[in-house]
């Protein structure tokens, strides 16, 4: 029987200041917030409704888990809890029921279901899978999970040129990993400017 495969999505609650902060600083809060609103919208209701995955939200601020906040947005809802993106990333790893998963943002608007397919396709013959973003990070990483969870999120640089380097590192030296395309994280105004170029 071919283990259940799932699929996290980690998303900010969408309130004006809070999302895009980065973003916000070049184009306004506003903007970023809507921005992020329907970019979030766009990437997370088909992937988090297909029927080839079970489809999680995990969510930041935990107090927003089980507010209206995110009742627009699909899948099965849990809290980050605290700690930098490592951490949280490493708790929901451990959390999740038994089976490869795959954790993704909402920062790549580009990112749709057949990378998603793709990264469950190749965590069948390697132990990770990453998704690399053209600042040195990565908008998708999964983990086969099997026979253990590898901890691979910690001493990471996170939002810098270092943070899929520094992962990479982590990885015991007989642990594969395999790589996806590479898409645009949009985290600031230079990269929603390269994103809507011709």
């Amino acid at each position: 029987m071919r283990p259940v495969h799932h699929l996290v999505a980690f998303a900010r609650e969408p309130r004006v200041g809070r999302a895009k902060t980065r973003l916000a600083d070049g184009i306004g809060p506003v903007a970023a917030w809507t921005f992020y609103r329907r970019t979030a919208s766009r990437v997370l209701q088909p992937l988090l409704t297909d029927r080839r995955w079970h489809g999680w939200l995990a969510v930041t601020p935990d107090r927003a888990a089980g507010t209206g906040s995110f009742n627009s947005w699909p899948g099965w809802r849990l809290a980050q809890g605290s700690g930098d993106l490592g951490q949280r990333m490493a708790r929901v790893m451990l959390a999740m029921p038994p089976g490869p998963v795959v954790i993704i943002g909402t920062d790549a608007p580009d990112l749709d279901a057949s990378h998603v397919a793709e990264a469950f396709r190749l965590l069948g013959s390697h132990d990770a899978v990453f998704g690399p973003a053209a600042d040195g990070g990565y908008w998708l990483v999964g983990l086969r999970r099997r026979p253990r969870v590898l901890n691979i999120f910690q001493n990471v640089r996170w939002s810098t040129e270092h943070a899929l380097t520094d992962t990479l590192a982590n990885l015991p030296g007989h642990a594969s990993a395999a790589m996806l395309e590479e898409l645009l994280d949009i985290d600031d105004e230079t990269d929603l400017t390269r994103w809507l170029a011709p």
